[in-house]
C-alpha cells in the first residue's frame, strides 16, 4: 500500500487571508502565486485578491514540493474549548478552496505521514520521550487510516448514517466522523489536533514517525479505529458507551494502572461505585501532578488547566439555568435536579436526566452532556451532583466534583505520558491500552 495524501479541514470562512511562502501554482491554469493573497464570497462569486474565480480554479500545489508553504491568517483553534483563541498557521503542501453552506473551506492536502508529524507536535510538547511519541504516532496513524476507511464506507452506504435520536422526552447524540464530507478529517480537537509547522517540531518528532512509518494498530484483519483523551481520570471507557453503538474489542473498559491488574471489577455503571470512585483519588497511570511529565504531554494552553485527575465546577442556581436554556434551546425554568440515568464502565454519564420546574428531559451522549453545562466543554461527563441551600425543593447551588478530561476511550495520554517516564516501551504502552491489537506494517 501506498501512504495515502490526506484533506484536511483547516477553517471556513465568508474570507480568508493567507501568504504564500514560496510560489505556488493554480493547478487548474498554471499560474503563479506568491505572497499575500485574500479570498471571499460576495453576492455568490468568490473573489480571489478581487478577480471572480471558479472553485475548479482553487487548487495550489507548491513548486518546491519539499520546502513549500502557506499561512493562513486567525485560525481558530480550541473550537468551543475553555483556551479558544485565534493565531495565525503555516502548514506544508497544497492548499485548495471549496464552498460549503455559502463559506469557503481551506483545505490542506499533504502526505500522511507528514501529517502525523505536525500532529504529534500539536497534540502534545516536541519534548516528550520518544516511546511516548512513538505509542502516539502509532495511535494517531492508525485512527486516521481508520476513519478514511469509514468514511468511504458511509459514502457508498445507502442508507443516512444517523448521530441524532430525539424524541420528546430524550435527545441523543454524539459527534465522529460522519460530520465532515468535504475533507478527510478536520484540523480541530473533534479529529486530532493539527496546526500544521506553527508548532515547532523537534528531530525527536521526525525519528519517532520516521521509524513508526506504516505501522498500525489491527484486530479482527481491521485497522484499529484507535482513539486518545487527555486523561482518563484513572479507567478507560468502552466506544460504544461514547459514539455509535458498535463494540471494539480493542476498546474495553480498563483500570489505568499496571498492566497486571489493568481489568476493572469497579463496577462504575452503578450510582453509589461511581459516586465513591470520582469522589476519591486512586492511584492510576494518570494521577499525577508532575509537572516534566504533564509538560511533555501538554502545550501551554493547556497547561492553563491544572486539575486534570479531579476538578469541581460550581453555578449558582441563576447561572445553571440560563447555561442549560442557552444550550438546549429549552426553558426548564429553575433546575431542581440533574439525575445520572445511565453511566459508562468508566463512571461517565452517558444519559442526563434534567428536572426544571417547568420541564425535565434526558440528554446524552457524554460530549452533548459536558456541552450542555459549560460555556464551552466541561472537563468530561464522569462527575457527580450535589445540591446545597435546598429552599422549596430548588437548590440555590449545584458542585459538580468530576474525572478526567476528555471522553475516556482508547490511550490516556497523561498516562501514557507516565508509562513513557517509568521506563515503559511504545509497544507496552499500546498493548495496555489497546488489548489484544497487533501492530502491522501497512506501508
Amino acid at each position: 500500500m501506498e501512504q495515502p495524501k490526506l484533506k484536511i479541514g483547516i477553517m471556513s470562512e465568508l474570507e480568508i487571508a493567507f501568504c504564500f511562502k514560496g510560489e505556488y501554482l493554480s493547478s487548474a491554469k498554471g499560474i503563479s502565486h506568491i505572497g499575500n493573497q485574500a479570498i471571499r464570497i460576495e453576492k455568490d462569486q468568490i473573489l480571489l485578491n478581487d478577480l471572480p474565480v471558479k472553485t475548479e480554479d482553487l487548487l495550489f500545489e507548491p513548486v518546491d514540493k519539499k520546502n513549500g508553504s502557506f499561512e493562513l491568517k486567525d485560525v481558530t483553534i480550541g473550537v468551543q474549548f475553555h483556551w479558544e483563541r485565534k493565531e495565525d498557521q503555516l502548514f506544508k503542501g497544497a492548499l485548495q478552496f471549496l464552498t460549503e453552506n455559502n463559506l469557503l473551506v481551506a483545505i490542506n492536502i499533504l502526505p500522511l505521514e507528514d501529517y502525523l508529524t505536525s500532529v504529534i507536535s500539536s497534540e502534545m510538547s516536541a519534548t516528550s520521550s520518544m516511546e511516548l511519541l512513538k505509542a502516539h504516532a502509532i495511535t494517531s496513524r492508525s485512527w486516521l487510516i481508520a476513519q478514511v476507511v469509514k468514511g468511504k464506507a458511509l459514502r457508498q452506504a445507502r442508507e443516512k448514517y444517523q448521530t441524532i435520536f430525539e424524541s420528546d422526552e430524550e435527545y441523543i447524540r454524539w459527534w465522529d466522523r460522519e460530520d465532515h464530507a468535504l475533507f478527510d478529517v478536520c484540523a480541530d480537537d473533534h479529529c486530532q489536533r493539527y496546526q500544521g509547522i506553527t508548532r515547532q517540531t523537534s528531530p525527536l518528532v521526525e525519528k519517532a514517525v520516521e521509524e513508526t512509518a506504516g505501522l498500525v494498530l489491527m484486530s479482527g484483519g481491521q485497522v484499529c479505529d484507535a482513539r486518545f483523551s487527555k486523561s482518563c481520570g484513572g479507567v478507560t471507557e468502552t466506544f460504544e458507551m461514547v459514539w455509535e453503538p458498535v463494540v471494539h474489542p480493542y476498546l474495553p473498559t480498563l483500570y489505568d494502572f499496571n498492566e497486571k491488574v489493568s481489568e476493572t471489577g469497579l463496577k462504575l455503571t452503578e450510582k453509589s461505585s461511581a459516586e465513591a470512585w470520582i469522589r476519591s483519588s486512586p492511584a492510576a497511570f494518570c494521577n499525577t501532578t508532575d509537572h516534566k511529565v504533564l509538560s511533555q504531554v501538554l502545550n501551554d494552553y493547556d497547561q492553563e488547566t491544572v486539575d486534570f485527575y479531579r476538578w469541581k465546577v460550581s453555578y449558582t442556581q441563576a447561572e445553571i439555568a440560563e447555561l442549560i436554556k442557552r444550550k438546549t434551546g429549552v426553558d426548564f425554568g429553575n433546575i431542581v435536579a440533574l439525575n445520572p440515568i445511565q453511566r459508562g464502565h468508566s463512571g461517565r454519564i452517558i444519559k442526563l436526566e434534567i428536572i426544571g420546574t417547568l420541564k425535565k428531559m434526558i440528554y446524552g451522549k457524554e460530549l452533548q452532556i459536558r456541552k450542555i453545562l459549560s460555556n464551552s466543554h466541561l472537563y468530561s461527563s464522569a462527575f457527580v451532583v450535589d445540591r446545597y441551600n435546598i429552599s422549596d425543593g430548588i437548590p440555590a447551588q449545584f458542585v459538580l466534583t468530576g474525572a478526567g478530561w476528555g471522553h475516556g476511550v482508547g490511550l490516556c495520554q497523561i498516562g501514557a505520558a507516565m508509562m513513557g517516564e517509568k521506563g515503559y516501551s511504545h509497544e507496552e504502552i499500546l498493548k495496555h491500552y489497546f488489548v489484544g491489537a497487533v501492530l502491522v506494517k501497512n506501508y
